[in-house]
């Protein structure tokens, strides 16, 4: 369904209002190798005070989707993992679409897909590789075929476990320039660079390129 022009106001102004509160996050993001400034450059936020509807979502970080055309969805995600309250929530009717889109307009020859928007940020902010997010395979849509179609490369980083190599293999199927990268037994991209270092993701990418 597409957004009314009241929508996409609703949801702009949401995520400039949770922006503010951002350094709430200071210390979950430092978990994650993120300081805020580079989380600013998502427009990431803390809902501390929620604008109506919202609720629900206090004291979560605000991850906004941006497109060329604006802000098209928020998710919200706890940011002290109580195994009580889900991990990730989503605004009820939402359409699910790429995380960091606008890095289709700006990649050259390849584009590096990751199973989630944190691991995007972190791929985009400690490598500099153009980088998108598919919240897990359920979330695929066919017409991101033909838009990732265009590329030389697509360099899928999936998770190193059995969702991981599920979401590498339907991207194979459905694309034919697909490099799969899948992370170590445990690991998603956020934790191998961590553990290992932006140095172990950039040498596998130019390896991918023929590097």
């Amino acid at each position: 369904m597409r957004l009314s022009n009241s929508q996409r106001t609703f949801l702009y102004q949401a995520t400039e209002e949770y922006a503010k509160h951002l350094h709430l996050a200071e210390q979950y993001l430092s978990t994650r190798h993120l300081s805020v400034e580079e989380g600013k450059k998502f427009h990431l936020g803390i809902v501390k005070d929620p604008l109506p509807g919202h609720e629900s979502y206090k004291s979560r970080l605000a991850i906004p989707y941006i497109t060329p055309s604006g802000v098209v969805d928020i998710r919200f995600r706890s940011v002290n993992d109580n195994p009580d309250e889900p991990k990730y929530m989503g605004i009820p009717g939402a359409k699910t679409t790429m995380f960091n889109a606008q890095a289709v307009l700006t990649a050259d020859s390849y584009i590096c897909v990751t199973e989630g928007e944190l691991d995007t940020i972190v791929l985009s902010t400690k490598t500099n590789h153009p980088s998108i997010g598919i919240p897990g395979v359920n979330n695929w849509k066919p017409y991101y075929g033909k838009i990732l179609d265009d590329f030389e490369t697509v360099i899928v980083l999936a998770d190193g476990d059995n969702p991981g190599l599920e979401f590498g293999k339907k991207l194979s199927r459905e694309l034919t320039n697909v490099n799969l990268l899948q992370m170590p037994e445990g690991h998603d991209v956020n934790s191998i660079i961590i553990q290992e270092g932006k140095e172990w993701i950039d040498e596998r990418i130019r390896k991918c390129l023929g590097k």
